[in-house]
């Protein structure tokens, strides 16, 4: 399947919308938890168990993008996108199988692993179209696409509860929720299949699309064994565990924050938190990154990494006096974790060229597949042992937000670390295929 070429006169405004139709979509797995009691209920499972599906997927995300990235430059968006359609919609076919016939093993191939290589082609599947068609404004573009990853929950939560109250939550409605989901997920993605195109530079020199700045050209093969490429590993895992340190824990942490006051949280407006995290999340993936087109990327992981630890410093401290400082600090921190993810796609233009900027994202990704392991062991296994130890309220946090602060510093001395690759590094200009054919041998 070859690369789509736009015509002449096509705009570069379709582009974002096909992006968009493939990440809300593949969005839908930060709305896993709607299935979790259900399924446990329903099959006998515990909340380990039941959560296998969606640590599976995760890890399979950073697994086939960083496996699947040259593979993705090299045949195009399109590919990509029909790739994700495939393996997504069919996870969650085979998913409504297995819990048809009562087989969780089904569901955790299907959603998990089969559904986590769509997560992770889908994912990376319009950054390098989206940075050529935006080349002034990358933070932006990809921006508006990554966004709709941290979006596609606010969408699927609710109409995956209202499935499943309109199904049933017996073995049989969840099945037919997740079929409702599998073809309703193809369709919506196929607009973006069908959309998507990619620029052509000599239409672009004569006004219908920006020209590709000038800049490096590095191969994936070459970024890997570049310091910057590490430097930035580093920075996303730190900024996405510290990000994930709340967003897994939101909940119960503001319940045990505000336990002995005089006005406890309730279990609504606990929901209600999570909601506005959710919202955070979403609108610093739009609003940082297009922020880092003026003042910089490395500018703007500074904000991420070292006003997030003053933040996490704040709830450690005071978090305890005062609700809305609470809630601030952790809607700067979510935000801040959104914006991590949709500004390395510029940041990694920026050092490395758009040559095969989407294989090279594809790759570093696996960073946040350690995060989504590091993030969550962290804080819940110090609760549970400051719970062990007698200890209640804010107290069982305090150590891991303080864990939190040294990892944002860490990841701040290693942006501070990046410097321009060197030009030993670059491809020449006219040899392109050769190269590329070679990396994927």
């Amino acid at each position: 399947m070859s690369p789509p070429m736009a015509p002449a006169g096509w705009s570069r405004w379709l582009v974002p919308p096909a992006a968009l139709s493939v990440h809300l979509s593949i969005g839908q797995a930060y709305a896993w938890s709607v299935f979790k009691p259900p399924l446990e209920s329903a099959l006998g499972l515990s909340g380990t168990q039941s959560a296998l599906p969606f640590q599976l997927g995760i890890v399979m995300l950073g697994l086939s993008a960083a496996f699947g990235g040259t593979l993705v430059e090299r045949n195009g968006p399109r590919w990509a996108m029909t790739v994700a359609l495939v393996c997504f919609s069919s996870g969650f076919l085979l998913a409504a199988l297995g819990a048809a016939v009562e087989q969780y093993w089904l569901i955790v191939l299907g959603y998990g692993f089969l559904g986590g290589i769509g997560l992770g082609i889908g994912y990376i599947s319009p950054v390098s179209t989206l940075i050529k068609w935006f080349p002034d404004r990358p933070g932006m573009a990809t921006g508006i696409a990554i966004m709709g990853f941290g979006g596609g929950a606010l969408i699927a939560s609710p109409w995956s509860a209202q499935m499943l109250e309109s199904f049933g939550t017996d073995s049989s409605g969840i099945a037919m929720a997740f079929l409702v989901h599998g073809l309703t997920y193809a369709v919506f993605m196929l607009l973006g299949v069908l959309l998507v195109r990619v620029p052509r530079p000599v239409n672009a020199a004569a006004g219908d699309g920006p020209a590709a700045l000038d800049g490096p050209r590095v191969s994936a093969r070459s970024a890997v064994r570049t310091p910057q490429f590490w430097c930035l590993w580093i920075v996303l895992c730190m900024n996405v565990t510290a990000g994930i340190g709340i967003l897994e824990k939101a909940a119960p942490m503001i319940t045990d924050f505000f336990a002995g006051s005089s006005t406890p949280v309730s279990v609504s407006a606990a929901a209600g938190f999570v909601a506005l995290l959710s919202a955070a999340n979403m609108a610093g993936r739009i609003g940082w990154s297009s922020t880092s087109d003026r003042i910089g990327r490395k500018n703007i992981y500074r904000v991420y990494l070292g006003v997030g630890a003053l933040m996490y410093a704040l709830i450690a401290l005071a978090g305890d006096s005062s609700k809305p400082l609470f809630v601030l600090c952790a809607l700067v921190i979510l935000s801040f974790y959104g914006g991590g993810f949709a500004t390395v796609p510029a940041y990694l233009k920026d050092l490395f060229g758009t040559y095969q900027v989407g294989a090279i994202h594809g790759r570093l990704l696996t960073a946040w597949s350690t995060a989504g392991v590091l993030g969550p062991l962290i804080v819940n296994w110090i609760a549970d042992r400051q719970e062990e130890a007698g200890k209640d309220g804010s107290s069982l946090y305090t150590l891991s937000l303080f864990i939190m602060i040294g990892l944002l510093a860490v990841g701040f001395v290693a942006n501070e670390l990046v410097r321009p690759v060197h030009p030993r590094h670059h491809e020449p200009a006219t040899r392109p295929e050769e190269k590329e054919a070679s990396d994927v041998q």
